[in-house]
């Protein structure tokens, strides 16, 4: 019954992370990538600590300074760089497939750092969708720009970030995580408003799209942190694929975007090695316990 809730909280977490991708988008083409950081990471953060006194949760200092959630913060930093640079720079739609091979690092990396069984026709999947990705990026083509690389550090450090909360000890609850990562972002945010020097934008559009991309990315990103620890990576992570639907419809509803054949292709690849890798997951899973049974 956990992991059935664990995956409908990661379906919910795309669709809202999938608005947030739209909202911080449209705030980007009006503020710096810096001014877009330092906004959400102050607004989600006061949201999760309002939202902590109101459940009553502690926000324990000492915590927050956990060599665990150190660690995870530091991945959370390459993961919103990642993300915001990206999203202000390529289409929406080619962002979205860049973003779905998530869940093949993650099962890499639960392979490779968590001890979890990966068998060979998992790991030709996980190839499989590498070439996915660089069907949708395609480096050295004619329109390849450069700005790719950041959403795919972006992923490798979100899915990093995911790892690390599945050992976080269970004392530390989602919501103080959560504080923990976003506020996090900030002095990377400042970081990079004071290299890049670009002055603030104080437009009302970007307030209130900011409003809208703190909102949802709370929500998300609170959800996506509780399924994450509320059943086992391999069962959940596959789920991050719907978040593909969601963005891509929003990159063209929104913002006019027509991808064209190879993003769609690799896409294709992306989201039938994921599909593979779970079911084979399940398919592992219910031998295991068909053993099990007496």
């Amino acid at each position: 019954m956990d992991t059935l809730r664990a995956i409908l909280l990661m379906v919910l977490s795309m669709a809202l992370l999938a608005a947030s991708d739209a909202f911080l988008k449209l705030a980007s083409q009006h503020a710096p990538v810096g001014q877009v950081m330092l906004m959400l990471s102050i607004g989600a953060t006061l949201l999760f600590v309002g939202l902590a006194r109101l459940r009553r949760v502690s926000l324990n200092l000492a915590d927050a300074f956990h060599r665990k959630v150190m660690l995870r913060n530091i991945f959370e930093m390459v993961g919103a760089l990642g993300m915001i640079v990206g999203l202000s720079k390529i289409p929406l739609s080619l962002m979205a497939a860049i973003m779905q091979t998530a869940p093949l690092v993650v099962t890499l990396g639960a392979a490779l750092f968590l001890g979890e069984p990966v068998g060979w026709r998992r790991w030709l999947a996980i190839a499989v969708g590498l070439v996915g990705m660089l069907m949708v990026i395609r480096p050295g083509g004619s329109g390849f720009t450069g700005w790719e690389i950041f959403p795919v550090a972006g992923v490798t450090g979100l899915a990093a970030r995911d790892l690390v909360t599945r050992v976080l000890p269970q004392r530390i609850p989602s919501i103080a995580v959560s504080a923990y990562g976003f506020a996090a972002v900030f002095p990377l945010g400042l970081a990079v408003l004071l290299v890049t020097g670009t002055p603030l934008v104080a437009e009302p559009p970007v307030f209130l799209h900011m409003a809208g991309a703190v909102v949802v990315t709370a929500a998300g990103y609170l959800a996506v942190t509780t399924a994450m620890r509320m059943a086992p990576v391999s069962a959940v992570a596959p789920f991050r694929y719907t978040r593909l639907v969601f963005t891509a419809g929003l990159g063209m509803a929104v913002f006019g975007e027509r991808p064209d054949g190879w993003t769609w292709a690799g896409a294709a690849l992306i989201l039938g090695a994921g599909l593979y890798s779970f079911l084979r997951e399940r398919r592992l899973a219910r031998q295991q316990l068909a053993v099990l049974r007496p």
